[in-house]
């Protein structure tokens, strides 16, 4: 089975969704059950008993790479479900960051949903309106391109693409 693989970190901002799925007790909690075999989010809620940050859990952990999908053959008259299993084994990170763009990171990994709220909406905007440079990103906003990179990996629907930021459709 899969799982022996290696993660392999080029870009500080890759930290963020790293630290946030280990910062916390559910998210680890999900993670250690998705290393041991696949699972659907019914069966996480089930062994972890909290179906929401369960659901939010899975969303993060995808959204960073760190799971894979696949849909579960049914048993007959039953509907598909999605089941997911870490990607994972291992990490390598090669990059290096100043101690000003590392500190940046971590804060923006540690920083509630409501300080963040305000920085995802202006990112948003800017992205909305055709503003997708990482370059002008960062003039306009008044923020890092590393800052700015780490809010794009953290925020649903919004991914980096080199050096874009994009709007997903998760």
């Amino acid at each position: 089975m899969n799982g022996k693989r290696t993660r392999i970190i080029n870009d500080p901002s890759d930290l963020v969704p790293l630290l946030q799925a280990f910062g916390s007790e559910v998210h680890k909690k999900v993670f250690d059950e998705l290393c041991k075999d696949w699972r659907t989010e019914a069966e996480l809620a089930e062994l972890i008993g909290d179906d929401q940050m369960v659901s939010r859990s899975v969303d993060m952990l995808r959204k960073s790479g760190l799971v894979e999908t696949k849909w579960r053959v049914p048993q007959p008259g039953q509907s598909p479900e999605k089941e997911y299993h870490s990607t994972y084994s291992r990490v390598q990170a090669n990059f290096w960051a100043t101690m000003e763009d590392l500190s940046e990171l971590i804060r923006l990994t540690f920083m509630s949903e409501e300080d963040l709220r305000g920085i995802t909406a202006s990112l948003r905007k800017q992205v909305e309106a055709g503003n997708t440079s990482l370059s002008n990103l960062s003039r306009e906003l008044g923020l890092s391109q590393v800052f700015i990179r780490g809010v794009a990996k953290r925020a649903h629907g919004l991914n980096v693409r080199g050096q874009r930021v994009e709007l997903s459709e998760d």
